[in-house]
């Protein structure tokens, strides 16, 4: 990522001699205490971040949001408030200051300190409601292959700690790096919830006609969710691909004897699920 303008701490350019007082009051302006950006910079939100990370005097510790979206979480949330664990400090906009404890192997210090990706995890899943959370777990896991797994141990060691309580639990069980999108999370959920059998993600689906002719065994569709052992598959249609590449997903399903559920936004929770239910009941599996 590359930024032309970091922010810098001003005290330390002036002792350094890098900016003269006069360079750093008329070039620089100030976004924190003691903590500089160019006039010309676009105060972007990782600027913001490396900004609150410099006001802790390099000993904070992103968090929560801001560390999922420095191991690559995407989309950015450019107005989203900057979490960051340090010793208690004023209130200041946009940063939320949080004293807590914290051990060395929660902290992944390449580039701007910030929290691992199980104790990510595990913040996230104590201070959002599941849904949300899960969303941002199905995310952070697909980009740091983080799993359930690796956050037992913190779960263990703060099991006392505020939030973390059932629902913190469930939402890390419930992570699955296999989803592809937010709407995707939600219609897993949404099944889940509703006592249908656990679904799997990312489904891949080969083609052994064409795998025969190239002999390569690596040719085929992946169906977003799904029921692989009685072949049914859900899609959220929203996600359409372009024609030929759609016709061949739905061509090869058909051959192999998939039944396909296309989701489309306008249907209700009730019609996907009757239509999950009735598919899978037609399998056996149900």
């Amino acid at each position: 990522m590359a930024h032309m303008h970091k922010p810098i701490i001003g005290s330390e350019a002036l002792a350094s001699g890098t900016l003269t007082r006069g360079a750093l009051r008329w070039n620089y302006t100030a976004i924190l205490p003691d903590v500089y950006i160019h006039r010309d910079a676009q105060i972007d939100w990782y600027a913001r971040a490396m900004a609150a990370w410099l006001w802790t005097g390099r000993r904070g510790v992103l968090a929560g949001r801001t560390a999922a979206t420095l191991y690559g979480v995407r989309p950015v949330d450019e107005t989203a408030p900057i979490e960051v664990i340090a010793p208690p400090r004023r209130r200041r906009p946009g940063l939320v200051v949080r004293n807590e404890r914290i051990e060395p192997d929660e902290v992944n210090r390449d580039g701007l300190a910030r929290t691992t990706p199980a104790r990510t995890a595990l913040d996230l899943a104590r201070r959002l409601p599941r849904d949300e959370a899960v969303v941002l777990l199905d995310k952070l896991s697909a980009v740091t292959d983080v799993t359930a797994a690796d956050v037992a141990p913190l779960r263990a060691r703060y099991r006392r700690a505020r939030g973390m309580g059932s629902a913190a639990g469930e939402a890390i069980t419930l992570m699955d790096g296999g989803s592809r999108s937010k709407e995707e999370t939600l219609l897993r959920l949404t099944l889940m919830d509703s006592y249908l059998p656990p679904p799997s993600t990312s489904i891949f689906v080969e083609d052994d006609f064409w795998n025969a002719i190239t002999g390569e065994e690596t040719w085929g569709v992946v169906v977003a969710l799904g029921w692989p052992d009685a072949k049914v598959g859900v899609e959220w249609a929203a996600h359409r691909r372009s024609l030929v590449p759609d016709v061949q997903f739905r061509e090869l399903l058909r051959q192999k004897g998939w039944v396909l559920i296309e989701v489309m936004p306008q249907h209700t929770r009730a019609h996907t699920i009757n239509r999950c239910w009735e598919a899978l009941r037609r399998r056996g599996r149900v």
